[in-house]
């Protein structure tokens, strides 16, 4: 048999033991121990870990890296909004280029293949970021899927010129359509215009949800309302949902139901939501994360994101999934080996599904391989295992050797 690459010695989920990975013209065309072939290129990977790589379901491009051109005085959600609102008029399409280059490529050196980004698209940065993030998602396609979310972070209903930006978003490219109910004066009336417009485009849903603390008044029951309603269960997904680590478990358990029942996938931003909730308190400080591991467990499909990285909302990250695993798993307590292997589900197949692209190392497959310098998932969440290697569509992407100790000799 011959192939154009075949890498030895690899751990891949389902496998009791090391096995080789064989693909031909951007394929996986074989799996199994010990394969015998004639490879244009061989790698043994050493008992690593090799695995589809990471999944960014929700992430902004756009607005990374503006530390240099906002204040942070407060720390809170409101501060962040109206920081990042006044940059924005000054950001030009270069300007978001450079500075989604660099996040991207920290992702793709971190293992990340897919991602979804939000890009902001009202009458302050008009239609720039959206032209910066498309060059983006063409340049970077070599190594990284790109979707593109046409959002509506600053309302739409006391700012109509939004809506018809968005339009005009999705119909030049943008792969779904996003809302922020809790920044628009009319919240229900938010959900129901972004629906409009994603029936309109045929497209995906993915909202900013629930971004406080109080358990008692939400905008879930509106959205579970008009995706059951438009029959868009399995298309809509709600981040940040930072209210639900303020319920206790009985109330959690009938919001775990109505999701499920929705359809409604749930992302989790632990990074972001721990700087900015809890704000008000000066001892006892409530972390903010949603548990969406517990939902995870009852069916739902949950994910772990970068959100935003460098700027008010999070003045912080590297877009390491790996990291932000482990960090979620620190925050909610999370230990035993099962519970590591839903918190690595949550960075890698579930949120494919959210993205609903074709995910996982399987026999005619796309040839997407990251390496992990682990021995196994569960291992990787508790190490943050750092990626030393990965191909697309079974070309290579990137490299970043283990590091080495070099000791002095005796003499």
């Amino acid at each position: 048999m011959k192939v154009d690459l075949v890498l030895r010695n690899a751990r891949v989920h389902g496998f009791d033991d090391l096995i080789d990975i064989a693909v031909t013209g951007g394929i996986v065309t074989a799996l199994g121990p010990k394969i015998v072939c004639e490879a244009v290129s061989e790698e043994d990977l050493g008992g690593k870990v090799a695995f589809a790589g990471f999944v960014d379901s929700h992430v902004h491009l756009d607005k990374a890296c503006i530390l240099d051109r906002c204040s942070i005085c407060e720390g809170t959600l409101k501060e962040a909004v109206r920081e990042t609102a006044a940059a924005k008029s000054g950001f030009t399409e270069d300007d978001v280029y450079a500075r989604a280059a660099s996040v991207i490529e920290k992702a793709i050196l971190h293992g990340t293949t897919r991602m979804r980004t939000f890009v902001e698209v009202d009458p302050r940065a008009g239609m720039r970021s959206f032209e910066a993030i498309r060059r983006i998602k063409a340049e970077y396609a070599f190594a990284v899927d790109i979707q593109i979310c046409a959002f509506a972070q600053d309302g739409l209903t006391q700012e109509p010129e939004t809506l018809d930006l968005l339009d005009r978003a999705l119909s030049d490219g943008a792969d779904l359509v996003g809302g922020c109910p809790y920044t628009d004066p009319d919240p229900v009336q938010h959900v129901s215009l972004i629906f409009d417009m994603a029936e309109k485009h045929g497209v995906d849903v993915d909202f900013h949800l629930d971004f406080d603390l109080d358990p008692t008044a939400s905008n879930l029951p509106a959205v579970i309302s008009e995706t059951l309603a438009r029959g868009y269960q399995g298309r809509v997904a709600v981040g940040h949902m930072t209210k639900l680590s303020a319920m206790p478990r009985d109330q959690l358990q009938h919001l775990i139901s109505d999701l499920h029942g929705a359809g409604i996938a749930l992302v989790t931003l632990p990074s972001t939501d721990l700087f900015l909730m809890g704000r008000e308190h000066d001892h006892t400080v409530p972390r903010g994360v949603a548990p969406a591991h517990l939902f995870a467990q009852a069916g739902v499909t949950t994910a772990i994101a970068t959100n935003n990285v460098l700027n008010p909302f999070t003045p912080y990250g590297d877009a390491s999934l790996s990291r932000m695993a482990n960090l979620y798993a620190n925050v909610l307590q999370l230990s035993r080996d099962d519970e590591l292997s839903t918190v690595f589900s949550m960075v890698s197949d579930a949120p494919a599904r959210i993205l609903q692209t074709p995910y996982g190392l399987k026999l005619g497959g796309p040839a997407d391989i990251v390496v992990l310098d682990a021995t196994d998932p569960v291992s990787a969440v508790r190490e943050i295992a750092p990626a030393l290697c990965g191909w697309k569509n079974g070309r290579k992407s990137f490299s970043r050797p283990a590091p080495l100790l070099h000791r002095q000799s005796d003499s």
